[in-house]
């Protein structure tokens, strides 16, 4: 398994590269429907709680957010690319204002002004607890497989930190074989999940699915299987 990280490990997008691909609309990561996985695992999200903040970490233009709101829950969203974040709100038809955020030069939040909705235009290692708190959920659909792998145990740290103590973290992984395809989106092995979060979580794998298309077997990989692993702070 270590050589295989190790073949992996150096590959970096640059923050550029995702706003590119995003201008250029070379975005087949984008789902136009509500993912399957969400969908198949609300319940075991909610665990029977109502109005829940849900934070989405590089949350491009998912349609699982509106999906969210219209359902009584409340969004962030984190996302470099402004293009991304304005055709979220165009293509829901959602009005939306926009301001800057102090406490991160540069960075913008724009934010619904009928649907509990705000999104953070900004690089994500920028964003904390302090900006809006910890959450009661996240689901982390594209990001933690979008990153560059070796800045993972600081993405590990930083979504740990948003968690509030009741938060239930569905995390979305995919396994292939690295030989074949350098990514993105990056190989997430088991064992670095239970690397990464499992000295202050618990790691529950909930599904293994089959997850090959016709646009992976461009790729020339041989097997894609992705997992949904239920991650939950450790009872204190």
């Amino acid at each position: 398994l270590t050589s295989r990280i190790c073949i992996y490990a150096n590959r970096v997008m640059a923050v550029g590269e995702w706003e590119e691909r995003w201008d250029d609309g070379r975005t087949g990561f984008h789902q136009p429907q509500v993912h399957k996985m969400l969908e198949l695992n609300i319940d075991k999200v909610l665990a029977g709680r109502p109005g829940v903040r849900f934070f989405f970490p590089l949350c491009g233009k998912a349609v699982d957010m509106k999906w969210l709101a219209d359902r009584g829950h409340s969004v962030v969203g984190v996302e470099i690319s402004e293009k991304a974040i304005k055709q979220f709100f165009e293509e829901n038809n959602l009005a939306y204002s926009e301001e800057p955020v102090p406490s991160i030069p540069g960075a913008k939040v724009y934010k619904s002004s009928e649907k509990n909705i705000c999104l953070y235009q900004c690089d994500l290692y920028k964003f904390s607890s302090s900006i809006e708190g910890q959450f009661g959920a996240i689901w982390d659909r594209g990001s933690l497989v979008a990153i560059n792998p070796r800045d993972r145990e600081k993405y590990a740290a930083l979504l740990t930190s948003l968690m509030a103590q009741d938060c239930r973290y569905l995390l979305d992984t995919l396994l292939y074989n690295p030989d074949l395809y350098p990514g993105p989106p990056f190989l997430v092995p088991d064992e670095q999940v239970h690397s990464l979060f499992g000295p202050s979580c618990d790691v529950e794998l909930l599904q293994s699915v089959d997850a090959m298309t016709e646009r992976h077997r461009s790729w020339n990989i041989d097997y894609l299987t992705e997992n949904v692993f239920l991650v939950t702070l450790k009872k204190v």
